[in-house]
Formats: structure tokens, C-alpha cells, sequence
């Protein structure tokens, strides 16, 4: 058992809460520490970094995926930009460095980079001693993770850990978990019993669309094009937090044509995602970490649309290599590619394979026995 714990994220995007989160169960389940605090970062750093950090990312997301996927490139250099990205990270996070001297803790589970790169430095300085642990949040492994300082790493692929190795990571020192999500994913739910829990109809193919938490994306779109399937279908279309987009989506549920093959049930923020999942036969959307992850661990094959460039390409590169995925670039065939898909079920079972193959739905529980196992050797 540890006695202080720090799981350490920032709210750039709602996957690495996700995954600090999940990680937070885990050692709560375990009972793995006697104290134990989840921190966003970004809470103790200063109101412009803060925003720059979260809200301008989004609005990249949103509007200008373009310019995120040209910064996450030209960023990708190993070591190359670690002194002026500490420099600035520094100047502004002089609350959470007064956070971690005054906690003291033994150990700091990271899952996003800003936290572990900032401790990596306070262990070079001889500032800190506490073991850092370092948890990748996506498929692929990104130059912003790589730090000098630290104890463990942990993967969602053997080809990223791989990678990390060949950049000079000891292999003793890095462990294939999977990306960590809630437990509730590793439950076993019936298909049919959770599509009459949550009111849909049980005989009809279900696709499910995610806005994400924070309800961005071009749902619309989708689901316009999903109307020339062919298949009767229902879409479960999960808003998320958007208010403006579910009622856009209401609106357009009530005025479909009546011969429309497809079904529209609109959903605001939930935490029934799980459930969501379990009643679906197909993910549509965009293929984050924590998303994808949670994905594969209830079976779903996924149906990934205009990845962001950056990290969300390079999950989709993985997804698809690993068969567990198809992929739709040009809206207006949409439908006829989940048609095909529908239509052809040896490939939905083979997909369905290949996602059993993959799915890690213990991933948090795996990181938190390996750290208590690096704790007591």
C-alpha cells in the first residue's frame, strides 16, 4: 500500500479526466493507498494558461482541426522542444509545483503529460523524490509524453511500447495495460435487456453516435447521411453536455419522412454510457483513446469518421490495422458503407473477434497491481 497517492490529469479534452478517474477506482478497489487525491492540473496553474490549456483546445477541436493536427506534428520531435515547453509550463504552474512539495507524495500516476513533465524536472532538481508513473492516453506514443525522470510507463499497444523503447526506455520499465476507463465497461451486460431498460426498440440494428462529453462534432451531418441507408436502423445520438445540439437533433428526429429507414433517439449528458454501449452494434464517431477503449471493451466494432488529425489519425491507423474498425471519410457514402457492413455478418463477426482480441477492460486495475508490485520489490 501506498500512503500518499497523486493521480494527476488536465482537462484538455475529457479523456485523460477519464482515464485519472478510472485509475482512481482502481486504487480505491485495491485499497491501494491510504491517502489518495485526483487533481486536474490545470485547476492549480494560473486563469489564461488555464484557458489556453482547455477551452482553446475544444475550440480547435470544433472549428480549426486543421491547425490542431499541424501543432501535434510539428511537436512530435523526441526531445526536441522538452526545455522551451518546460520553460512555459513552469512560469505557469507555480501553484501546482507548491501542491506537490507540500503534499509530498509517494507516488504521482500521470495521465497527461503536463503534470509528469513538470515532475520530471522537480525529480531532476533533487526538488522531489515521489516515483512518477506515466499513463499514455492514446493508441500511438506522442513526443509531449517522453520525460527523463521517472519510474514507469504504461501503453495501450506492444508497438507503442516498442516505440518507447527504441527511444531509449528500458523495457523492464514499461508495461502493456491498455488505456484505463471506468470498470463498469468490464461488466457483462445483455444486449437485448439493455435496449428495453433504456427504451429502444430490441429487433432493430442500433448504431451509436458520441458528440463526447463536450457535445462537439458534426452529429448532424451524420445522421442526415444516415438516412439513405437502406437497413432499418436506430441511432442513438449522445449529445453530451450541448443543450443546443440535442434540442437541433429533437428537431430533426420529428421531421423525418415517413418512409425514412432510420430511427433517431437523442440523448443528453449521461452516465449510462455503459449501458449506451452494451445495446449498440456499432460505434460512429471519432476515435479518442478513452472513447475507442471503452468501445472494445463492450464489444463494439467502430465506424470512424474524419478523424482529427493528430492523435485521433493515429488511433484510427491502429484501429484499422487491428481490424476492429472501418473507415468513412466522404459523407455522402456513409450509409452505404454501414449498409455493406450491416449486410455482411461473417465480417461483423470477424470484427467482433478482433475487438475481444484487443479490448484491455482492466486496463486501470493492471496498472495500479504492477504499481503496487514495483512498490513492494
Amino acid at each position: 500500500m501506498f500512503d500518499r497517492v497523486l493521480i494527476l490529469s488536465a482537462s484538455a479534452g475529457a479523456g485523460h479526466i477519464r482515464a485519472a478517474q478510472a485509475v482512481e477506482k482502481a486504487f480505491v478497489r485495491l485499497n491501494a493507498a491510504r491517502e489518495l487525491k485526483n487533481i486536474d492540473t490545470l485547476q492549480y496553474t494560473n486563469k489564461l494558461f488555464e484557458k489556453l490549456y482547455s477551452k482553446a483546445y475544444i475550440e480547435l477541436v470544433d472549428k480549426a482541426p486543421d491547425v490542431l493536427g499541424w501543432l501535434y506534428n510539428h511537436f512530435d520531435n523526441p526531445w526536441q522542444y522538452r526545455r522551451r515547453r518546460l520553460a512555459f509550463d513552469k512560469l505557469n504552474a507555480r501553484a501546482f509545483i507548491k501542491l506537490l512539495k507540500e503534499f509530498q507524495p509517494d507516488l504521482a500516476v500521470c495521465t497527461h503529460f503536463l503534470p509528469a513533465e513538470i515532475i520530471s524536472w522537480l525529480k531532476e532538481k533533487r526538488r522531489l523524490t515521489t516515483r512518477q508513473a506515466i499513463v499514455v492516453t492514446d493508441f500511438d506514443l506522442h513526443a509531449l509524453w517522453l520525460c527523463r525522470h521517472y519510474e514507469h510507463y504504461f501503453v495501450a499497444l506492444e508497438e507503442t511500447k516498442l516505440h518507447l523503447q527504441e527511444l531509449g526506455i528500458p523495457p523492464e520499465k514499461i508495461t502493456v495495460s491498455g488505456i484505463p476507463i471506468d470498470p463498469v465497461f468490464a461488466e457483462n451486460k445483455d444486449k437485448t435487456q439493455m435496449r428495453k431498460n433504456l427504451g429502444l426498440d430490441t429487433s432493430l440494428p442500433t448504431i451509436l453516435i458520441s458528440a463526447g462529453g463536450f457535445g462537439v462534432g458534426p452529429m448532424e451531418m451524420l445522421i442526415e447521411s444516415l438516412t439513405k441507408m437502406r437497413n432499418k436502423t436506430q441511432v442513438v445520438a449522445i449529445c453530451g453536455k450541448n443543450e443546443e445540439l440535442k434540442s437541433r437533433i429533437d428537431k430533426l428526429s420529428r421531421n423525418l419522412p415517413r418512409n425514412c429507414p432510420i430511427k433517431i433517439i437523442p440523448v443528453g449528458y449521461t452516465t449510462q454510457m455503459d449501458e449506451y454501449m452494451s445495446a449498440a452494434d456499432l460505434l460512429l464517431g471519432k476515435p479518442g483513446g478513452l472513447t475507442s477503449s471503452e468501445a472494445l471493451a463492450k464489444g463494439l466494432p467502430i465506424v470512424i469518421f474524419r478523424p482529427i488529425r493528430g492523435q485521433e489519425e493515429r488511433n484510427s491507423d491502429h484501429l484499422l490495422e487491428e481490424g476492429v474498425a472501418i473507415r468513412c471519410n466522404n459523407l455522402p457514402v456513409l450509409g452505404y458503407k454501414i449498409d455493406s457492413l450491416l449486410d455482411n455478418p461473417q465480417r461483423m463477426a470477424l470484427m467482433r473477434k478482433n475487438v475481444q482480441r484487443l479490448a484491455r477492460p482492466d486496463a486501470a486495475v493492471t496498472i495500479v497491481q504492477k504499481l503496487l508490485s514495483l512498490r513492494n520489490a
